[in-house]
């Protein structure tokens, strides 16, 4: 769906998600209508901030977070095993030479292991700025954070679906919302919105009801003049 915005006869105007091929084909019918940017913005950031003050939800989220940050980071583990093997390696040729195993094979492998050290050592810290690790408490915080996102501007609401929202499917009867991590799906009826009061003029073109799936994406789009 494309974000599209009208006045009307009284002067007042509106913004709305709208079928992207109902302008090019003139479709009128119930799968095709048009749903009210306001109110369904409402419902989507009415959950993301539902879900922010769940605390076992960010719990959950910041360990999930930590756990995949940790499976992606192949690269550093390596260099690091590597470093601790040639850190032991320079030990024992030390241990050596205290006992008095003193010659050019024994000087010239613990100087390529001196070098191979130092090689180890700049290519973690080239990684760690590269791919720098957080604690759990920092992605924690982190994430916690977003529950001081000011929803009353329009900044702050993009901030959240930014950061949360995958995509928006739009039913007949229903929306699914999917979010940024695994199982972050979330489904809503039109019922259930018209109950919590969030639905007065969500769509605006009313139908019969149909149970015919039709998907849409939703796009956070910035008001402008149509």
């Amino acid at each position: 769906m494309v974000g599209e915005s009208g006045t009307s006869c009284t002067g007042n105007k509106y913004h709305y998600y709208r079928f992207v091929n109902t302008k090019k084909k003139k479709l009128c019918d119930a799968k095709h209508k048009s749903i009210r940017k306001d109110r369904l913005e409402d419902v989507v950031i009415g959950h993301i901030k539902k879900m922010l003050m769940d605390d076992e939800f960010v719990n959950h989220l910041a360990t999930k977070a930590f756990e995949l940050q940790e499976k992606e980071s192949s690269e550093l583990p390596l260099l690091r095993k590597q470093l601790e093997e040639t850190e032991k390696g320079i030990e024992n040729m030390l241990n050596a030479i205290q006992a008095g195993i003193l010659n050019d094979s024994t000087k010239k492998r613990l100087d390529d292991l001196e070098g191979l050290k130092s090689e180890l050592e700049a290519s973690i810290i080239k990684e760690e700025i590269r791919k720098p690790t957080y604690t759990f408490k920092q992605i924690y915080f982190y994430i916690m954070s977003f529950r001081d996102v000011d929803t009353d501007t329009v900044k702050g609401r993009k901030t959240l679906v930014d950061h949360f929202v995958n995509s928006i499917v739009v039913y007949d009867d229903k929306i699914l919302i999917n979010l940024n991590y695994k199982k972050g799906s979330k489904q809503i009826s039109f019922k259930e919105i018209e109950n919590s009061g969030l639905s007065s003029g969500l769509v605006s073109s009313l139908g019969p009801s149909k149970t015919t799936e039709f998907v849409q994406w939703f796009l956070f789009y910035k008001e402008c003049e149509i």
